[in-house]
C-alpha cells in the first residue's frame, strides 16, 4: 500500500513562515510529479506548487516569490517552505503524487494525503 504522510501545519501570524513536509511510503518504483494542493472552506481545491522528478517546479501566481517547493527523491519526500504568509493562505494543504508501483511499474497511482491545516492570523 502506497501512502502519503503530511506534517508541519499549524497556526502562524501574518508575515510568518511554516515548512510542510510530505513523505511517501510503500512499494514505490518511482514518483513522477509531486506537489501540494490547498482547499479553503467554500472554495475549490487548487494546485499550489508541484515539482517533477527532475526538479522542475511550478507555482500558482498567488504564491510566487513567497513559497518554495523542494524534493528529496532518496527520501521520497517533498517540502513546501512558506514565507510571508497571508491570511488568504489559510487552508487545508494536501500532498499529492503520481506513483509507480515497484511490483508493477506499469501501474501509475494518483495518491493523496489526508491534509494538514495551515491557519494564518492577521
Amino acid at each position: 500500500q502506497v501512502q502519503l504522510a503530511e506534517s508541519g501545519g499549524g497556526l502562524v501570524q501574518a508575515g510568518g513562515s511554516l515548512r510542510l513536509s510530505c513523505a511517501a511510503s510503500g512499494s514505490i518504483f518511482n514518483i513522477n510529479n509531486m506537489g501540494w494542493y490547498r482547499q479553503a472552506p467554500g472554495k475549490q481545491r487548487e494546485l499550489v506548487a508541484a515539482m517533477t522528478y527532475g526538479g522542475r517546479p511550478y507555482y500558482t501566481d498567488s504564491v510566487k516569490g513567497r513559497f518554495t517547493i523542494s524534493r528529496d527523491n532518496a527520501k521520497n519526500t517533498v517540502y513546501l517552505d512558506m514565507n510571508s504568509l497571508k491570511p488568504e493562505d489559510t487552508s487545508v494543504y494536501y500532498c499529492n503524487a503520481d506513483i509507480q508501483d515497484k511490483t508493477d511499474p506499469a501501474r501509475v497511482m494518483d495518491i493523496w494525503g489526508k491534509g494538514t491545516l495551515v491557519t494564518v492570523s492577521s
